[in-house]
């Protein structure tokens, strides 16, 4: 096996995670109605079945920075695997609402880890010139394990009364495959060499990556070692650029209304007057125009920058949202006019914070606060994805679809000075540089 493709089956063995974090969270669209007619839930009892994933995501990224600094990033990845395996084994076999429940929240916990440790450690055994590309390789299988969720939900549904069951069961076979395949990856050198202090391992794993370089990257983590603050603390001042940089960046993804469009498209375009059938066909457009747009986006993202494709992001989704909030000011809805405006939204979003966010946040934080840096990006994102998910019907509802898209163009416009102003250009620089840029000592 040669070096790029040795790098590409650890990066993509990584990137399975995200698949499972993609599937995982839309597999549920295909069961809960069948699950509330079966156990018989209240409104309040079916918003738990579907939230409680999530509620287990936000909790898991909280804390996924402590197994990847403590067990390392490999053995983390691994458990997180097992996560999956059982969520897909325990949601299928469960036979009543509580154990249901369980096996949701251990599935969640896996996502919310999984968007830790995976980018941390494709970043972390990624030579610079490809490293967005890489990492850029989560989001794409994010966005691939949606699809695919879809797509299985589509084709299973007519299996009779227990079809839910194999819809949540067939993620078990990605989920073994995932965890076979993490224990043919090696460990991070960082976190060899700075967490453990074992060099020759560190050597090897960085020969394995780039020869020609693995000496001087060695060395690096060597000098970075010695001035390493074994006690730092992610919320001191020295830290304080790119802890800022990191939880704007997440707020700013959410803002933008991404999660309230994916997982209410179809009430988004009820609302523009198409009708059911209509508007599911095109919500099912908005997954692959958002897979097309995050893989063009990774071609780009290591030959542009990441600060290019964010302004032509900010500054397509800013027109799109603008134009869809007008629609629903004058009520102007004829024909796909809004489904097609959503669609280039996507388009832009899948182009730009869709594929930088985990590339970005992962390449910021020097290697002694990565683990909680890494974490605090992925928990502030998926904090905001709770508030935006729950909120939107609310909004929608009480202030109107042209206030509510109105208030994502604005926080558009915010983002767009952001990356103006503060955003910088991390393409193609080794981690250890971009730490003394970010670094107050």
């Amino acid at each position: 096996m040669s070096q790029k493709q040795r790098i590409f089956f650890w990066s993509i063995t990584a990137a399975l995670g995200g698949f499972l974090f993609g599937f995982d969270t839309a597999v549920i669209s295909g069961v809960e109605q069948s699950l509330q007619t079966l156990w018989h839930l209240n409104v309040w009892e079916h918003g738990l079945t579907v939230s409680i994933a999530l509620i287990g995501t936000v909790v898991g990224s909280m804390l996924g920075g402590i197994p990847t600094q403590q067990l390392g990033r490999k053995k983390t990845l691994f458990w997180i695997a097992v996560l999956y395996l059982l969520t897909s084994v325990g949601t299928a076999m469960a036979t009543n609402w509580p154990v249901f429940l369980v096996f949701r929240f251990l599935g969640g916990l896996g996502v919310g880890a999984s968007s830790v440790a995976a980018p941390m450690y494709i970043t972390e055994i990624s030579p610079a010139k490809s490293r967005g590309k890489l990492v850029g390789m989560f989001q794409f299988n994010v966005v691939l394990g949606i699809l695919i969720a879809y797509l299985s939900n589509f084709l299973l549904q007519g299996l009779g009364d227990d079809s839910w069951r194999w819809m949540l069961g067939v993620q078990a076979l990605p989920s073994l495959i995932f965890l076979i395949a993490v224990l043919n990856i090696p460990e991070s050198p960082r976190w060899l060499l700075l967490a453990k202090g074992r060099v020759e391992e560190a050597r090897d794993v960085l020969n394995m990556i780039d020869p020609e370089t693995a000496e001087e990257t060695l060395l690096a983590l060597q000098a970075n070692a010695e001035h390493q603050n074994k006690n730092a603390r992610l919320f001191s001042g020295q830290y304080k650029t790119p802890v800022m940089l990191a939880v704007l960046f997440a707020v700013f993804n959410q803002v933008s209304g991404i999660n309230a469009i994916i997982y209410y498209a179809p009430r988004i375009f009820e609302m523009t007057g198409l009708g059911k059938s209509s508007a599911l066909l095109s919500s099912a457009g908005i997954g692959l125009v958002n897979l097309i747009f995050t893989m063009i986006s990774m071609n780009l993202i290591d030959r542009f920058g990441r600060r290019t494709l964010m302004k032509i992001g900010s500054v397509g989704l800013i027109v799109t949202l603008a134009l869809v909030a007008r629609a629903f000011y004058v009520e102007e809805f004829s024909g796909m006019t809004v489904p097609l405006l959503l669609f280039g939204y996507i388009a832009f979003f899948g182009f730009s914070q869709g594929a930088v966010i985990w590339v970005f946040i992962s390449e910021i934080f020097p290697n002694e606060v990565r683990s909680g840096g890494q974490a605090l990006g992925s928990f502030t994102h998926w904090f905001m994805a709770a508030i935006i998910t729950f909120s939107f019907p609310y909004l929608a509802e009480h202030f109107g679809g042209g206030n509510t898209f109105l208030f994502f163009t604005i926080m558009m416009v915010l983002q767009l000075l952001f990356v103006v102003r503060l955003m910088p250009e991390t393409k193609g620089t080794s981690l250890e540089k971009i730490e003394k840029t970010f670094v107050v000592h």
